[in-house]
């Protein structure tokens, strides 16, 4: 099965999922994807030992398409289960951030399209049982589908993707200004580095959600705040970090209702997704984003967003003096 080209209208908080389960001796659990992330989905191919691949989970890899050698990961084995040998077990294409991967299932089941509305946070418990490898979950007729955190998956096999950051340079700078920044994400994972990650830097203040719909909420809060003690909303919130796919709303959504508002289409918003591609990117632009990034490019997306801060106008320029940031 192809990756569907049906591409959702942007801004409409809709998803489509790719559903598979994993059959472990006395339960099928079942699991879903983005179809943004999925290029297919192909019988079991032999895979080749990958000596230098040394997590257990990572079968070996195969030729895909183009000569391109693809590492295979047993999701079962990865996610500490055991489960039933099948004739008819799948592998799961999948690229994001630039990075293809395999991913040995049971079987699929089918496409499904639903609203993010639909996609409940996990809760604390659901997290910890999961080490954080799922991000939503779905009420589906008689059964519960967990989506998970493929990024999370990839970047703890291989390290060397994962956020990174480094020095921001010195142009982009002013030495006393710290600027306050709203993130949302729904990775526990991606939300922990990025505060870390920019708040070392020293000039940015991290407010965080783990989904659009309360990164909504605290926006309409912020603005008013700003209005009861008459302070420009501009001098306290500056930009907005957003992932695209969260539960409830979607950072699309998030992202067109900023611009819509008269009040916040000052703040520059960059999309920092695992989706972001260039076959995607139109979807960012139909919504009004200043910029979209990849995961897990921290750096550059953080020197465009100083970039774009420093493009709006003088009086939404002024930042916190560092004095007065706190971690």
């Amino acid at each position: 099965m192809a990756q569907t080209n049906i591409l959702l209208e942007s801004g409409t908080n809709e998803l489509e999922i790719v559903e598979f389960f994993l059959d472990e001796p006395d339960y099928r659990g079942h699991y879903g994807v983005n179809v943004a992330k999925v290029v297919e989905i192909i019988r079991m191919q032999p895979a080749t030992a990958m000596p230098q691949m040394r997590h257990p989970s990572v079968i070996g890899a195969f030729p895909h398409r183009d000569g391109k050698i693809v590492p295979l990961v047993n999701l079962a084995r990865y996610l500490g289960k055991e489960t039933k040998s099948s004739a008819d077990a799948k592998i799961i294409v999948t690229e994001f951030n630039y990075i293809t991967t395999g991913f040995m299932v049971s079987g699929v089941n089918r496409i499904h399209r639903l609203s993010w509305h639909e996609v409940e946070e996990p809760g604390n418990f659901l997290q910890n049982v999961s080490h954080s490898t799922i991000t939503g979950v779905v009420r589906l007729e008689e059964r519960v589908v967990f989506l998970l955190d493929m990024e999370h998956v990839v970047a703890d096999l291989d390290p060397s993707l994962s956020i990174r950051f480094g020095r921001l340079p010195h142009e982009l700078l002013s030495s006393n200004t710290v600027y306050t920044i709203l993130h949302a994400d729904d990775s526990n994972n991606v939300r922990n580095l990025v505060k870390r990650l920019m708040e070392e830097s020293g000039h940015f203040r991290v407010i965080q959600t783990s989904s659009g719909e309360d990164a909504w909420n605290t926006l309409k809060r912020l603005k008013s705040d700003a209005q009861r003690s008459g302070t420009p909303l501009s001098s306290i919130l500056h930009a907005v970090i957003s992932d695209i796919e969260m539960p409830r709303m979607d950072g699309l959504t998030l992202c067109r209702k900023i611009k819509e508002d008269p009040e916040l289409n000052y703040l520059p918003v960059a999309l920092f997704s695992s989706i972001v591609s260039t076959t995607l990117e139109h979807r960012g632009k139909s919504v009004g984003a200043d910029a979209q990034f990849a995961k897990p490019d921290l750096q550059t997306l953080s020197e465009k967003v100083l970039d774009l801060i420093g493009q709006t106008s003088p009086q939404h320029n002024k930042a916190t003096p560092g004095a007065e940031h706190h971690h």
